[in-house]
């Protein structure tokens, strides 16, 4: 194991399954302990995984990882997560929002409250999981917070495709350009007191078990160990050097010259190759939207 964020404790929502588990993994195969927080904690609801595998797994590659049950659709829960979390495991260095669950519909049909849980999870959640961990992170005099974006926040290209026309994805993508501009400003309110805050996002797409349902059999997607790299190359640097950024999985990697390595940070694979598909309007470096 290397030692990068030894002494580093994280909390990462959505860590029973997908781009959560897989993030947590990485985190602590670099010396972190990592908080896993999701609503599963031994028995799966709709998807497969739980925080008890998420932990197993954690350990034995020889990390450190603690459950913590919490649902972000209960006010009250996502209000005492930070709390719970800094009591379970003594205080926060970095925060990873990855928790939600995308629901698409058109504009014209959408219900309501379809709506509001949209804007709840990727939203509203991360304004309070932030407002409650900032006191915490400046006691320790530095933070890192990561909040998971999307390329569908990219505008839809012309002629309109398809997916554009039909797949429904209007209020989820707005949601998530608007997380995209919530993380840079929050960025630099937040860069003076040494606590860098910075999107994630996948490039193209990520096969999880939450978004299986939603990706086409045939389209091809991207390795999770992308996503996961670049979210740690945004959880360690000081705020001075690395905030305020849209890093995308495939693109950040090489644009920095950052080596891959597997989950337990055991091996090295292959760079990233961008896809002719990859959205034009993605700015490498992360410094864009």
């Amino acid at each position: 194991m290397s030692t990068l964020l030894e002494g580093k404790i994280a909390l990462v929502t959505g860590a029973s399954r997908g781009i959560g588990r897989a993030m947590a993994q990485r985190l602590a195969a670099e010396g972190a302990t990592v908080v896993v927080s999701a609503r599963s904690l031994d028995t799966a609801g709709q998807y497969a995984g739980t925080l008890r595998e998420t932990v197993a797994l954690i350990e034995a590659a020889g990390g450190r990882a603690m459950p913590l049950v919490a649902d972000i659709e209960n006010d009250a829960a996502v209000q005492s997560l930070v709390p719970r979390a800094v009591a379970l495991a003594g205080a926060l260095d970095i925060l990873v929002h990855s928790g939600g669950k995308a629901e698409y519909a058109p504009v014209t049909s959408m219900p309501l409250a379809m709506f509001d849980h949209t804007i709840g999870h990727y939203l509203r959640t991360p304004f309070q999981l932030i407002q409650a961990a900032v006191p915490e992170m400046k006691k320790r005099g530095a933070g890192w917070i990561v909040v998971l974006g999307s390329v569908t926040a990219q505008p839809p290209g012309k002629p309109y495709d398809e997916w554009a026309t039909y797949g429904g994805a209007t209020v989820y993508a707005a949601t998530k350009a608007a997380v995209h501009r919530f993380v840079q400003g929050t960025a630099a309110e937040l860069q003076p007191h040494n606590i860098a805050v910075n999107m994630l996002a996948p490039s193209t797409a990520i096969r999880t078990p939450g978004a299986s349902d939603l990706i086409p059999e045939q389209y091809p997607t991207e390795r999770v160990e992308y996503i996961v790299e670049t979210g740690l190359a945004l959880c360690h640097l000081p705020a001075a050097e690395r905030t305020g950024l849209c890093a995308y999985s495939l693109h950040f990697p090489l644009a920095h010259g950052l080596p891959v390595y597997t989950l337990d940070g055991r091996e090295r694979i292959e760079d990233s190759v961008i896809p002719p598909w990859a959205h034009p309007a993605i700015v490498a470096s992360g410094e864009g939207n």
